[in-house]
Protein backbone atom coordinates (compact mmCIF):
# COMPACT_ATOMS: atom_id res chain seq x y z
CA UNK A 1 0.00 0.00 0.00
CA UNK A 2 1.57 3.04 -1.43
CA UNK A 3 1.72 6.07 1.56
CA UNK A 4 2.81 10.06 1.28
CA UNK A 5 6.06 10.84 1.96
CA UNK A 6 7.08 14.17 2.40
CA UNK A 7 5.53 17.61 0.88
CA UNK A 8 7.04 18.72 -2.20
CA UNK A 9 7.62 21.91 -1.27
CA UNK A 10 10.15 22.30 -3.89
CA UNK A 11 7.74 21.47 -6.87
CA UNK A 12 5.53 24.74 -5.53
CA UNK A 13 8.39 26.55 -5.18
CA UNK A 14 9.02 26.23 -9.04
CA UNK A 15 5.88 27.38 -10.33
CA UNK A 16 6.99 31.08 -8.78
CA UNK A 17 10.72 31.04 -10.13
CA UNK A 18 9.62 31.87 -13.81
CA UNK A 19 9.31 35.47 -14.17
CA UNK A 20 6.62 35.46 -16.75
CA UNK A 21 4.16 32.84 -14.84
CA UNK A 22 4.72 35.34 -11.80
CA UNK A 23 3.34 37.77 -14.44
CA UNK A 24 0.55 35.77 -15.03
CA UNK A 25 -0.39 35.37 -11.22
CA UNK A 26 -0.08 39.09 -10.55
CA UNK A 27 -2.76 39.52 -13.19
CA UNK A 28 -4.98 37.45 -11.29
CA UNK A 29 -3.98 38.85 -7.77
CA UNK A 30 -6.86 41.07 -7.50
CA UNK A 31 -9.47 38.70 -7.39
CA UNK A 32 -10.33 38.74 -11.23
CA UNK A 33 -11.44 35.97 -13.25
CA UNK A 34 -9.61 37.44 -16.96
CA UNK A 35 -9.28 35.46 -20.03
CA UNK A 36 -6.33 33.94 -21.50
CA UNK A 37 -5.88 37.05 -23.98
CA UNK A 38 -6.37 39.24 -21.28
CA UNK A 39 -3.67 37.80 -19.31
CA UNK A 40 -1.63 37.24 -22.07
CA UNK A 41 -1.50 40.97 -22.77
CA UNK A 42 -1.48 41.92 -19.01
CA UNK A 43 1.74 40.05 -18.54
CA UNK A 44 3.10 40.72 -21.81
CA UNK A 45 2.83 37.13 -23.76
CA UNK A 46 2.03 35.20 -26.41
CA UNK A 47 -1.27 32.98 -26.67
CA UNK A 48 0.67 30.34 -26.78
CA UNK A 49 3.13 31.10 -23.53
CA UNK A 50 0.23 32.26 -21.48
CA UNK A 51 -1.76 28.45 -22.54
CA UNK A 52 1.37 26.73 -21.15
CA UNK A 53 1.73 28.62 -17.81
CA UNK A 54 -1.98 28.05 -17.42
CA UNK A 55 -1.92 24.66 -17.60
CA UNK A 56 0.98 24.21 -15.11
CA UNK A 57 -1.44 26.24 -12.18
CA UNK A 58 -4.01 24.92 -13.64
CA UNK A 59 -2.34 20.95 -12.54
CA UNK A 60 -1.11 22.40 -9.53
CA UNK A 61 -4.75 23.83 -8.42
CA UNK A 62 -3.23 27.63 -7.88
CA UNK A 63 -5.68 28.22 -10.25
CA UNK A 64 -9.50 27.58 -11.93
CA UNK A 65 -11.05 28.04 -14.84
CA UNK A 66 -14.32 28.01 -15.95
CA UNK A 67 -16.40 28.48 -19.72
CA UNK A 68 -18.27 31.16 -20.53
CA UNK A 69 -19.29 31.15 -24.11
CA UNK A 70 -16.01 30.86 -26.18
CA UNK A 71 -13.79 31.82 -23.60
CA UNK A 72 -12.08 30.19 -20.32
CA UNK A 73 -12.03 32.35 -17.70
CA UNK A 74 -9.08 31.96 -14.95
CA UNK A 75 -9.11 32.83 -11.60
CA UNK A 76 -6.77 31.84 -8.42
CA UNK A 77 -8.20 29.44 -6.33
CA UNK A 78 -7.00 27.86 -2.78
CA UNK A 79 -3.52 29.53 -1.32
CA UNK A 80 -2.46 30.79 -4.22
CA UNK A 81 -3.43 34.66 -2.97
CA UNK A 82 -1.82 34.05 0.68
CA UNK A 83 1.29 32.58 -1.38
CA UNK A 84 1.53 35.87 -4.10
CA UNK A 85 1.54 37.90 -0.67
CA UNK A 86 3.75 36.02 1.65
CA UNK A 87 6.48 35.98 -1.45
CA UNK A 88 6.36 39.17 -2.03
CA UNK A 89 7.29 40.16 1.73
CA UNK A 90 9.95 37.67 1.38
CA UNK A 91 11.05 38.95 -1.75
CA UNK A 92 14.08 41.55 -2.61
CA UNK A 93 12.63 44.46 -4.75
CA UNK A 94 13.82 44.12 -8.07
CA UNK A 95 15.96 47.10 -9.67
CA UNK A 96 14.34 50.12 -11.06
CA UNK A 97 15.65 50.64 -14.41
CA UNK A 98 13.08 53.05 -15.53
CA UNK A 99 10.86 56.06 -14.40
CA UNK A 100 8.00 53.60 -15.45
CA UNK A 101 9.31 50.55 -13.41
CA UNK A 102 9.49 53.01 -10.20
CA UNK A 103 5.93 54.56 -10.79
CA UNK A 104 4.70 50.87 -10.60
CA UNK A 105 6.43 49.55 -7.30
CA UNK A 106 5.41 52.90 -5.32
CA UNK A 107 2.24 52.76 -7.16
CA UNK A 108 1.45 49.19 -5.79
CA UNK A 109 2.83 50.60 -2.02
CA UNK A 110 0.41 53.54 -2.80
CA UNK A 111 -2.49 51.46 -2.91
CA UNK A 112 -3.47 47.96 -3.93
CA UNK A 113 -5.60 44.86 -4.05
CA UNK A 114 -5.05 42.37 -1.89
CA UNK A 115 -7.35 39.44 -4.08
CA UNK A 116 -10.80 41.18 -3.27
CA UNK A 117 -10.36 44.26 -0.79
CA UNK A 118 -7.55 47.09 -0.60
CA UNK A 119 -4.11 46.96 0.84
CA UNK A 120 -0.97 49.19 0.70
CA UNK A 121 -0.93 51.96 2.67
CA UNK A 122 -4.61 53.16 1.75
CA UNK A 123 -5.84 50.04 2.77
CA UNK A 124 -3.90 50.02 6.72
CA UNK A 125 -4.88 53.78 6.63
CA UNK A 126 -8.85 53.36 5.56
CA UNK A 127 -8.79 50.12 8.71
CA UNK A 128 -6.75 52.57 11.07
CA UNK A 129 -9.25 55.28 10.61
CA UNK A 130 -12.13 52.65 11.35
CA UNK A 131 -10.93 52.10 14.86
CA UNK A 132 -10.56 55.19 15.19
CA UNK A 133 -13.72 55.93 14.61
CA UNK A 134 -15.29 53.04 16.46
CA UNK A 135 -16.44 51.29 13.43
CA UNK A 136 -13.76 48.51 14.15
CA UNK A 137 -12.51 48.07 18.00
CA UNK A 138 -9.86 46.11 19.02
CA UNK A 139 -10.31 43.80 22.38
CA UNK A 140 -6.84 43.11 23.18
CA UNK A 141 -5.74 46.29 25.08
CA UNK A 142 -3.96 47.46 21.77
CA UNK A 143 -5.91 50.69 19.96
CA UNK A 144 -3.54 50.16 17.36
CA UNK A 145 -3.61 48.22 14.33
CA UNK A 146 -0.55 47.10 14.33
CA UNK A 147 1.47 44.01 14.32
CA UNK A 148 0.87 41.87 17.27
CA UNK A 149 3.26 39.37 18.64
CA UNK A 150 2.89 36.12 16.90
CA UNK A 151 1.55 37.51 13.45
CA UNK A 152 2.60 35.87 10.61
CA UNK A 153 4.30 37.90 8.20
CA UNK A 154 1.94 38.94 4.79
CA UNK A 155 -0.66 36.47 5.79
CA UNK A 156 -4.28 36.64 6.72
CA UNK A 157 -4.25 36.49 10.51
CA UNK A 158 -5.95 32.85 11.56
CA UNK A 159 -7.51 34.77 14.73
CA UNK A 160 -7.63 38.90 15.24
CA UNK A 161 -8.00 41.05 17.47
CA UNK A 162 -11.20 42.83 16.23
CA UNK A 163 -14.85 43.61 16.32
CA UNK A 164 -17.26 45.75 14.93
CA UNK A 165 -17.92 49.21 17.33
CA UNK A 166 -20.85 50.96 18.08
CA UNK A 167 -20.50 53.07 15.34
CA UNK A 168 -20.02 50.64 12.69
CA UNK A 169 -23.67 51.17 11.03
CA UNK A 170 -23.34 54.41 11.12
CA UNK A 171 -19.80 54.97 9.28
CA UNK A 172 -20.03 51.89 6.80
CA UNK A 173 -23.48 53.66 6.25
CA UNK A 174 -21.52 56.81 5.54
CA UNK A 175 -19.52 54.91 3.09
CA UNK A 176 -22.50 53.13 1.64
CA UNK A 177 -21.44 49.87 2.62
CA UNK A 178 -24.42 47.63 3.91
CA UNK A 179 -23.05 46.07 7.10
CA UNK A 180 -25.73 43.59 7.20
CA UNK A 181 -25.53 42.13 3.81
CA UNK A 182 -21.90 41.63 4.24
CA UNK A 183 -22.91 39.57 7.55
CA UNK A 184 -25.18 37.28 5.15
CA UNK A 185 -21.73 36.37 2.84
CA UNK A 186 -20.96 32.53 3.28
CA UNK A 187 -17.43 33.26 4.76
CA UNK A 188 -16.12 35.43 7.40
CA UNK A 189 -17.52 38.98 8.13
CA UNK A 190 -14.35 40.38 9.36
CA UNK A 191 -10.91 38.78 8.77
CA UNK A 192 -7.33 40.98 8.72
CA UNK A 193 -4.40 40.44 6.77
CA UNK A 194 -1.09 41.71 7.96
CA UNK A 195 0.04 43.68 5.06
CA UNK A 196 3.65 42.73 3.40
CA UNK A 197 4.56 46.55 2.84
CA UNK A 198 3.26 47.91 5.61
CA UNK A 199 3.04 45.62 8.32
CA UNK A 200 0.71 46.94 9.72
CA UNK A 201 -3.51 45.31 9.77
CA UNK A 202 -5.83 45.60 6.53
CA UNK A 203 -9.46 44.59 6.52
CA UNK A 204 -10.27 41.65 4.78
CA UNK A 205 -13.05 39.12 5.04
CA UNK A 206 -16.73 39.92 3.90
CA UNK A 207 -16.64 43.23 5.18
CA UNK A 208 -13.68 44.37 3.51
CA UNK A 209 -14.35 42.64 0.21
CA UNK A 210 -17.48 45.24 0.44
CA UNK A 211 -15.82 48.34 0.77
CA UNK A 212 -13.87 47.32 -1.75
CA UNK A 213 -16.83 46.87 -4.17
CA UNK A 214 -18.23 50.02 -2.95
CA UNK A 215 -15.34 52.36 -3.37
CA UNK A 216 -14.95 50.78 -7.21
CA UNK A 217 -18.49 51.06 -8.28
CA UNK A 218 -18.76 54.46 -6.73
CA UNK A 219 -15.94 55.30 -8.66
CA UNK A 220 -13.60 56.80 -5.79
CA UNK A 221 -11.05 53.92 -6.48
CA UNK A 222 -10.03 53.14 -10.05
CA UNK A 223 -7.66 49.89 -11.32
CA UNK A 224 -4.44 51.49 -12.74
CA UNK A 225 -3.33 50.36 -15.92
CA UNK A 226 0.39 50.30 -15.61
CA UNK A 227 0.63 47.91 -12.64
CA UNK A 228 -1.29 44.97 -11.72
CA UNK A 229 -3.37 44.84 -8.85
CA UNK A 230 -2.77 48.94 -8.47
CA UNK A 231 -5.57 51.01 -7.84
CA UNK A 232 -5.90 55.27 -7.19
CA UNK A 233 -7.81 57.19 -5.85
CA UNK A 234 -10.06 59.68 -7.65
CA UNK A 235 -10.82 63.35 -6.39
CA UNK A 236 -14.33 62.08 -5.28
CA UNK A 237 -13.09 59.26 -3.55
CA UNK A 238 -10.17 62.03 -1.43
CA UNK A 239 -13.79 63.72 -0.66
CA UNK A 240 -15.22 61.03 0.37
CA UNK A 241 -12.92 59.68 2.43
CA UNK A 242 -11.35 62.73 4.02
CA UNK A 243 -14.88 63.28 5.09
CA UNK A 244 -16.23 60.30 6.45
CA UNK A 245 -12.53 58.44 7.77
CA UNK A 246 -10.89 61.46 7.94
CA UNK A 247 -8.38 60.62 5.14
Amino acid sequence: MATGGDVDIARTAALFADPARVRVLLALGDGRALAASVLAGEAGLSAQGVSAHLAKLLAAGLVTAERSGRHRFYRLTGAAPELLETLARFSPARPVRSLREGTRAQALRSARTCYDHVAGQLGVAITAALVARRALVTVDGDPTTARRPGDALSAQLPEHPYALGPAASEVFGALGVDVDAASSARRPLLRFCLDWSEQRHHLSGALGAAVLARLLDAGWLRRRADAHRAVRLTPSGRSVLGDVLGL
